[in-house]
């Protein structure tokens, strides 16, 4: 049986079609107008670029600096902290989303829980393979910032040492590192460019995504669409909280930035999984896992408007942890603190 269209159903697929294009419209001006800014080879989201002095100019808010990838927003925490968070993370996301499948098997993906949570696995998983590889980067390239405190110490304590001397020695120190690290860092910042852009993007769309699906679940689907599956137990339980909670620690140990129009994947995401139901119920398919996605009744164009404008304050709650975690935490912890951005 084909999906039976009524008029109120074209208003749907506008609202979805609208919300999509207008998506679009934001990345096209935000993301392609900041590859432009500049040509060079070091451009990219994994890296900023350098000059001829080694020195690094600042980057299009579009872009996050290689560093920023698998390092700490929290001085003299080594950055194989992090590894271990997201490996843990997976891990234990992984084994629940199994038990998920187990329980219901493969069929449960029509659900957008199921979308969401597999995707902050992704998120995890590559998180996991991009800090590990940032912390054998870390360990086989001397640090420039290391390099120059060292040298300060030491003319600290040798103070017979003559300024020019000391300026020397400094100038010295920081060619050998540029030497030495050139050929790692080119070849992390070229091979992980793709990698460091698809984690980003992925972590932004999580940050909403875990949000709308936790809302939905504790304040619409418990209290008034309880079913076989979507009631409240421990797996539903487990599965609508971690998912959130382990996000959100990730983003107090991270240093990855959070602009504000991101949200557009969010948007894209959304917008596909509803494709998808609109082409399951155009091949046959008659049941709805939710009843605001429902295309048979009048009220479906004002599910899908209100549905399409909660995805702004579920990005925007999320837009909150990270500048709350910006503002009060480096107030809180001024000489322990480094802000993302």
């Amino acid at each position: 049986m084909a999906l039976v269209v009524y008029w109120y159903d074209c208003v749907c697929f506008g609202i979805v079609a609208a919300a999509f294009l207008g998506s679009l419209w934001v990345l096209w001006r935000k993301e392609a107008a900041s590859r432009c800014e500049d040509d060079s080879v070091y451009e990219s989201l994994l890296a900023a670029q350098q000059d001829a002095d080694g020195f690094v100019h600042a980057t299009p808010t579009a872009h996050v600096g290689s560093n920023q990838l698998w390092t700490s927003c929290w001085k003299g925490v080594h950055p194989g902290w992090l590894v271990l968070t997201r490996f843990v993370s997976f891990a234990v996301l992984a084994g629940f989303l199994s038990w998920d499948i187990v329980e219901w098997d493969a069929s449960i993906f029509v659900y957008y829980t199921e979308w969401t949570f597999a995707l902050v696995m992704v998120y995890f998983g590559l998180g996991t393979v991009i800090s590990a590889y940032g912390c054998w980067v870390c360990l086989n390239t001397p640090l420039p910032e290391n390099g120059a405190r060292a040298e300060f110490l030491k003319s600290d304590v040798e103070e017979s040492r003559t300024e020019n001397s000391g300026t020397y020695k400094e100038n010295n120190v920081r060619d050998k590192i540029k030497l030495q690290s050139h050929h790692a860092q080119e070849e992390f910042q070229r091979r992980a460019g793709f990698w460091g852009y698809l984690m980003q993007t992925i972590y932004q769309t999580c940050a909403g995504a875990v949000i709308l699906t936790d809302i939905v679940f504790w304040c619409v689907i418990v209290p008034f669409l309880s079913n076989s599956h979507l009631g409240l137990n421990t797996l539903m339980g487990c599965m609508h909280t971690l998912n959130a909670m382990f996000l959100i620690l990730d983003t107090l140990l991270n240093s990855l930035p959070f602009p504000w129009f991101r949200l557009a994947y969010f948007v894209q995401w959304s917008c596909l999984y509803v494709v998808f139901q609109w082409v399951l119920h155009a091949c046959g398919f008659t049941w709805w896992p939710y009843p605001f996605l429902e295309l048979n009744t009048p009220w479906a164009p004002l599910w899908y408007f209100a549905l399409a404008l909660v995805h702004i304050p579920c990005y925007g709650m999320y837009a909150l942890i990270v500048k709350a975690k910006n503002s009060i935490l480096p107030r809180l912890f001024p000489h322990a603190f480094v802000r993302s951005y």
